[in-house]
């Protein structure tokens, strides 16, 4: 056979190994979610919120790369307005500005519309604050980004591209978040275990002691609420907060629970001996600490549903029946599809723009688990993989 041949064999070898290059190579921003934290707050520990002992971001990076991923830090306990508008200043530069209108509506007792503190540069040249760096200063449209969300995470980037497009109708002091405008930032949304219709954690767990009404628990369920968190919260969030025609949306569901049998679904049957096959009950290798309040009932309470089992129809409120019993411990697997309302499909290898291109549900996975956090079970590296080809691709 001719070298050149052999030379043109070896050639198609090769390239057939090797990964098409990507069509793009936009930085990807991970938001965490409720009560999450950024990559310097155990930095002692070695402690990450993407990652647990490892690190997200930084397999993500190395990935068919190198790739530039950075992991945010937001509001842990904020409405999703208060943390994109954290965000926006943390990615673009400037400081943070909540907005003088919504503040005065909706802000808590105290809280300024431009919090010292809050403030990243721009330019690393002109700093003589010694801010932070913001993350990616060039961000516009023609310098898009990727923005991937766990959990409030995803609804929080929600509530963001909704600000970057079509801004606030009230007066909200002139900060350019607030202006809209800014269609192609986004060039991709993946939300991982986001409550896109809330989660009933708030009425079957919060509500455990329906009489014991005190101060603190209305406020807590007032501010649930308010960070559209539970199903009636989250159906106002679904009509302000649009799916974009110009981003490519991809969700993904997590669910730990199995459905109730007399033997043999591997759940754990210490906190659950007695099942019914109507309902839903953690599995053995869900993080413990989800497990009370995971099934049927609230362990050890026998008067109290738990998510596995909490159902409500009462007038003017989000409708919870059995199909919300599939859960990842925290949030309702349903939940995390896409908005209730807004245009959803099942991801088939093609992206479709304007509509959630659902990735499927992760099956074992609790909410937790989907982050690398310590405990029995896959890694979910595959996962990350899996969102770097699609949004790399695009």
């Amino acid at each position: 056979m001719p070298r050149i041949v052999h030379a043109l064999l070896a050639l198609a070898a090769l390239g057939a190994s090797v990964p098409a290059a990507a069509t793009n190579n936009y930085p990807v921003i991970l938001v965490h979610g409720f009560l999450g934290f950024g990559p310097d707050t155990f930095e002692h520990s070695g402690f990450n919120y993407w990652g647990g002992y490892g690190d997200i971001a930084s397999h993500m990076q190395v990935y068919r790369g190198p790739r530039t991923v950075f992991a945010a830090v937001v509001g842990p306990v904020s409405s999703n307005w208060d943390r994109a508008a954290d965000l926006y200043a943390q990615i673009k530069g400037g400081c943070v500005d909540y907005g003088a209108a919504h503040v005065r509506r909706y802000g808590t007792p105290g809280q300024q519309q431009t919090p010292a503190g809050k403030c990243w540069a721009a330019d690393p040249k002109n700093n003589p604050q010694d801010y932070p760096l913001a993350l990616y200063p060039a961000w516009d449209a023609r310098h898009p980004i990727h923005l991937v969300g766990h959990s409030q995470g995803g609804t929080t980037i929600r509530a963001l591209v909704e600000l970057l497009e079509h801004g606030s109708p009230e007066d909200e002091g002139g900060h350019t978040l607030f202006a809209g405008g800014k269609t192609g930032w986004v060039r991709s949304v993946t939300t991982i275990s986001a409550p896109h219709n809330g989660t009933t954690y708030a009425d079957a767990v919060m509500s455990i002691a329906p009489p014991l009404r005190t101060p603190l628990h209305e406020a807590l369920q007032h501010r649930w609420a308010q960070w559209e968190l539970s199903p009636d919260g989250a159906r106002g969030f679904n009509l302000w907060a649009r799916t974009s025609p110009h981003v490519f949306y991809y969700s993904v569901g997590t669910v730990a629970t199995e459905a109730g049998s007399w033997c043999c679904n591997g759940t754990d049957r210490v906190v659950a001996p007695v099942q019914a096959v109507s309902n839903q009950y953690p599995r053995r290798d869900m993080i413990p600490v989800f497990k009370a309040t995971a099934g049927e009932w609230i362990v050890p309470s026998s008067f109290q549903q738990g998510l596995g089992g909490y159902t409500q129809a009462a007038p003017r409120r989000v409708r919870v029946d059995s199909e919300w019993f599939a859960n990842d411990g925290v949030v309702n697997t349903v939940s995390m599809r896409a908005p209730a309302g807004h245009p959803v499909r099942d991801y088939d290898g093609r992206s479709v723009k304007g509509s959630w291109n659902f990735l499927g549900n992760y099956k074992g996975y609790d909410h937790f688990d989907i982050l690398n956090w310590p405990n029995q079970g896959p890694s979910a590296n595959p996962l990350y993989e899996r969102v770097s080809d699609i949004i790399f691709g695009l």
